[in-house]
C-alpha cells in the first residue's frame, strides 16, 4: 500500500469512528429524551382523566376499563395495560394481540421497597417481539418491555360512601394539600423499547446524514492533499511504465539537471538488460502455460464437484421448505402455511361476497392412545385421520394439521391431534354442517392401528366467514371456541360459533387459571363419606371426596373442576395431594384415639402409572399410614386395557399391603374375566343401579347378579348412592352388607365426621329403618 493510501485510509478511519460517535450520543440521547417524553405523556394521560380517580373509589369496573382504553390509545408504545386497586387486585386490562395471555407481575414484586405514592419503572427482557420492527429488536439483542407503574391519587378517601362525580369535581377544586391525597389505585403499563426506538429513527437517521457527509467531506480533502503532494513522483511513475513496456526513457518532463540525465542514462542501460532477458522469458512463459493448462483441468473438476454441491444445496433447501410448511407427519400443511392459505382465501371471498367456512377439529381422547398404545400408535392413527379427511371434501378446500411450525431444540413434538379444514365458496351455512357431519360419518368408522381396532370420535368447531370473523386469527380462535364446546356437549359433533360463546370460553379460562393455584393457596379440601356395616352399625371405612372451595365462588362442584384438571394435566397434582391429606387425617385421627379401619381414595387413569405407585410408597413412609388402612378406587377404565404391563402395576400396589376397589363397576360393561386376572379386594356397585332398581327389572337383576358374583369371588362389596329406605332393605334382603350413601350420611368436612366414628353410631337409626 502507498504511502498516499495509508493517509486516505487514517483520514477516513478517524472520520468514519468520529460520525460512528456522533451518531451513537445522538441516539443515546435521543432514547433518553424519549423515554423521559414517553413518562411525561403517560403522566399526563393519567392526569387528563380525573374521572378515573372516582371509578377507581367506586369500584365501578366497566368505567374503569373504558378509561383505560382512552389512556392507552394516547401511548404509542403501550405493550399491555392493567389497572389495580391499592390491594393489587387487578380491576381492568388492556394488552396487545401479542400479550393476549400474558399474566401480569404481582404488585408486591413490582413495587417492592418503593414509596405507595412513587412512580416506579422496571426493566425485563421479553420473548414477545412487535411484528412492525422485528430487525430493529435483532439489532439491538432483544425485546425490552419497560413495565411502569403509577399511583392514582384522589382527592376524596375511597373509604366514604356514596361518591359522585360532583363530590370529585368539588375536591379537585378545593384540595391543595399533598397530604389529603389518597392513593386508590395502580396503572401498570408495559412499553415496548423497540417501538421506542422506532421513534427515534428519523432523529438518528438525520445525525448518520451528517456523519456521512463528514466522512464523505474528508475523504475528497484527503484525496486532493495527497494528490498535490504526490505530484512529483507522477514523472518517476511514467519513467517506470516506460520501463517496463520495454521503451527508452523520454527525457520529456524531467527537469533540466544532471541527476536526473544520469538516472536516464542508468534506466535505458537496465532496458537493454531487460530485452536480453525477452527469450529467457518467453521459455518460462511456456512453462508457465503447461502449468495453467494443468492448473485448469484442476479447475473444472472443482466446478464440477461445485455444481454437485449447488445441486445438493437445492435438494437441501426444497427438504426445509417441506418442513417449514408441511407437516413431516401427515404431509398436510402446517399451521404455517395453513394459515397463508386462509388469509389469502379471506380476501378473495371478501372480494367476491363469498361465504366461507372454517372446521376446527380436535380427536376426542388421543391422548389415551398415546399413552396406552404408544406414541408409534398415535401417529399412525394420525396418518389415517388425514387420510379420510382428505378424502371428504372437494379439492378446492385445504385440509392442515394445525400444529406448531416452529422447531426448538429442548422440545420435541410427540403428538398433535388438532386439523383444521376450510370450506370456500360456500352456498349456504348449512352445507358446512353437512361437510362436518360427513367427516364425523367417516372419523368413526373403525381403523386397525397395530393389530388394534380402533374407533376415535371428533370434535369439531365451525366458523363462518364473513360472519363470525374477517380475519384469520380471530377466525380461528372463533372455530377453536365452538370445538371446545362441542367436546363440552359431549363430544362427537359439531357446533357452529356464536358469539355467547365468548363468554364460556372466558369464564373457563378464569377457571383454569384460578385450579392452577387452588393447590398453593390451600384451597383443596377433602370430604368424608362414611360406609357403614349394616350388622353392627359401625363405619367400617370412608371415601375421601375432594372439594374446592373458591374465595369467591365459593364450593365448586367436582363435576366442573375434576374434567378440567384432568385436560389440564393437573389431575396428578391433585390427585397426590388428595391421597397425602387423606393418609395425613387417618394418622391424626388415630393419634387422638378414634379409629377409622380404612379410608378410599379416588384415582384417576390420567394419574394411574409407575410413578404414581412409586408415590403411593413414598406417601406411606411419609405419613405413617398402615398399608391396610388405605384403599384405592380405580375406574372400570383402566382394567379394559387388559395389559399385561397394568396386572403388574395392581400386583405391585398389592405388594404394598394396599387394598384396591373398582369404582362405579357396571358402567363400563368390561370383561367378566378381568375380575379374575386383576388382584382386587372390593367392588362398588354404581348408584345409578341402585337408584332406578325398582324401575326396571334389568337394574334389579344385575345388581343381584353383582352381588352374587363378588360373593363367589370373595370380594367385598359396597353399595353407594343409597338415599332412600327400600334401596337399602332391598340391598340388605340380597347380601349387600356396607352401604354409602345420603341415606346414612352426605359427604362431610373431616370434623363433621369425627363423632361418627364412634362404634355403633348408626345402630339406632338402622334399627328404625328395620328390613331383613
Amino acid at each position: 500500500m502507498t504511502i498516499a493510501k495509508k493517509i486516505n485510509a487514517l483520514v477516513i478511519s478517524v472520520a468514519v469512528l468520529s460520525g460512528c460517535i456522533l451518531t451513537s450520543a445522538t441516539a443515546y440521547l435521543e432514547y433518553n429524551k424519549a423515554r423521559r417524553l414517553q413518562n411525561d405523556e403517560i403522566l399526563a394521560a393519567i392526569q387528563g382523566q380525573p374521572g378515573l380517580q372516582l371509578a377507581l373509589s367506586r369500584a365501578d369496573r366497566a368505567m374503569v376499563a373504558a378509561l383505560l382504553n382512552d389512556i392507552v390509545v394516547t401511548i404509542d408504545n403501550a405493550r399491555y395495560a392493567f389497572v389495580r386497586a391499592p390491594t393489587g387486585d387487578l380491576v381492568a386490562r388492556w394488552n396487545s394481540v401479542e400479550f393476549e395471555g400474558y399474566r401480569p407481575l404481582p404488585l408486591s414484586e413490582i413495587r417492592q421497597g418503593v414509596s405507595v405514592s412513587d412512580m416506579t419503572e422496571h426493566p425485563r427482557t421479553s420473548a414477545v417481539e412487535p411484528a412492525a420492527v422485528n430487525w430493529l429488536t435483532a439489532l439491538t439483542g432483544g425485546e425490552i418491555i419497560w413495565d411502569i407503574t403509577v399511583p392514582v391519587k384522589s382527592a376524596l378517601n375511597p373509604l366514604e360512601n356514596d361518591l359522585d362525580h360532583r363530590d370529585l369535581g368539588r375536591a379537585l377544586a378545593t384540595t391543595d394539600d399533598a397530604q389529603s391525597m389518597h392513593v386508590v389505585g395502580y396503572i401498570h403499563l408495559g412499553t415496548s423499547r423497540s417501538l421506542l426506538l422506532a421513534s427515534i429513527l428519523p432523529t438518528v437517521g438525520t445525525a448518520a446524514g451528517v456523519a456521512a457527509l463528514f466522512v464523505l467531506l474528508c475523504a475528497i480533502f484527503s484525496l486532493y492533499m495527497t494528490r498535490k503532494i504526490t505530484a512529483p513522483f507522477s514523472t518517476i511513475v511514467r519513467m517506470a511504465d516506460d520501463i517496463s513496456a520495454g521503451r527508452a526513457v523520454e527525457e520529456q518532463g524531467l527537469d533540466d539537471s544532471g541527476e536526473f540525465r544520469e538516472i536516464v542514462v542508468l534506466l535505458n542501460n537496465i532496458i537493454g538488460d531487460l530485452n536480453s532477458h525477452r527469450t529467457k522469458m518467453d521459455v518460462d512463459h511456456q512453462l508457465l502455460s503447461m502449468k495453467v493448462q494443468e492448473r485448469t483441468s484442476q479447475l473444472s473438476k472443482r466446478n464440477e464437484e461445485l455444481n454437485k454441491a449447488v445441486r445438493e444445496v437445492t435438494e437441501t433447501k426444497n427438504a426445509l421448505r417441506q418442513l417449514a410448511y408441511y407437516d413431516s407427519l401427515t404431509n398436510l400443511p402446517n399451521r404455517r402455511l395453513f394459515t397463508e392459505q386462509l388469509r389469502l382465501l379471506l380476501k378473495m371471498a371478501k372480494r367476491n361476497g363469498e361465504l366461507m367456512g372454517l372446521l376446527f377439529l380436535d380427536l376426542d381422547n388421543f391422548k389415551r392412545i398415546n399413552d396406552s398404545l404408544g406414541h408409534v400408535a398415535g401417529d399412525l392413527l394420525l396418518r389415517e385421520v388425514s387420510k379420510r379427511l382428505s378424502q371428504c371434501v372437494r379439492e378446492s378446500d385445504v385440509v392442515g394439521h394445525y400444529i406448531t411450525s416452529t422447531s426448538e431444540i429442548d422440545v420435541s413434538r410427540l403428538g398433535g391431534d388438532e386439523f383444521t379444514v376450510v370450506l370456500n365458496r360456500l352456498d349456504k351455512i348449512e352445507s358446512a354442517g353437512i361437510v362436518a357431519q360427513r367427516l364425523l360419518d367417516m372419523l368413526v368408522q373403525p381403523m386397525t392401528i397395530q393389530g388394534h381396532e380402533l374407533v376415535i370420535t371428533p370434535s369439531i368447531g365451525i366458523a363462518i366467514a364473513p360472519r363470525d370473523a374477517d380475519d384469520v386469527d380471530t377466525l380461528l380462535k372463533a372455530a377453536d371456541t365452538a370445538m371446545y364446546h362441542a367436546k363440552g356437549a359431549g363430544k362427537n359433533n359439531f357446533v357452529f360459533y356464536s358469539s355467547e360463546m365468548d363468554a364460556a370460553t372466558v369464564e373457563r379460562l378464569t377457571l383454569e387459571n384460578d385450579l392452577r393455584r387452588a393447590i398453593e393457596r390451600n384451597e383443596l379440601l377433602l370430604h368424608y363419606q362414611p360406609q357403614v356395616d349394616t350388622n353392627t352399625g359401625s363405619i367400617i371405612g370412608a371415601e375421601a371426596l375432594m372439594r374446592w372451595e373458591h374465595p369467591e365462588r365459593g364450593l365448586v362442584p367436582p363435576f366442573k373442576f375434576i374434567p378440567l384438571a384432568e385436560e389440564m394435566g393437573l389431575i396428578g397434582e391433585m390427585g397426590e395431594w388428595g391421597l397425602k391429606e387423606a393418609c395425613r387425617q387417618v394418622v391424626e385421627w388415630q393419634s387422638q384415639g378414634m379409629e377409622l379401619p380404612k379410608v378410599s381414595v379416588n384415582v384417576s387413569a390420567l394419574q394411574f402409572n409407575h410413578s404414581f405407585i412409586r408415590r403411593v410408597g413414598e406417601v406411606l413412609s411419609e405419613t405413617g399410614m398402615h398399608p391396610k388402612r388405605l384403599e384405592l378406587e380405580l375406574t372400570e377404565g383402566i382394567m379394559m386395557e387388559g395389559s399385561e404391563s397394568v396386572v403388574r402395576s395392581f400386583e405391585e400396589i398389592r405388594s404394598l399391603g394396599v387394598q384396591l376397589s373398582i369404582d362405579d363397576f357396571g358402567t363400563g360393561y368390561s370383561s367378566l374375566s378381568y375380575l379374575s386376572r386383576f388382584p382386587l379386594d372390593e367392588l362398588k356397585i354404581d348408584r345409578s343401579f341402585v337408584i332406578e332398581f325398582d324401575k326396571s327389572e334389568g337394574d334389579a337383576g344385575l345388581i343381584m347378579a353383582i352381588i352374587a358374583m363378588a360373593n363367589s369371588l370373595g370380594l367385598k362389596l359396597v353399595a353407594e348412592g343409597v338415599e332412600t329406605h327400600d334401596q337399602y332393605r332391598f340391598l340388605k334382603q340380597h347380601g349387600a352388607g356396607v352401604i354409602q350413601g345420603y341415606l346414612f350420611s352426605k359427604p362431610v368436612p373431616a370434623d363433621e365426621l369425627k363423632p361418627m366414628l364412634i362404634p355403633g353410631y348408626f345402630r339406632s337409626q338402622i334399627n328404625e329403618i328395620g328390613g331383613v
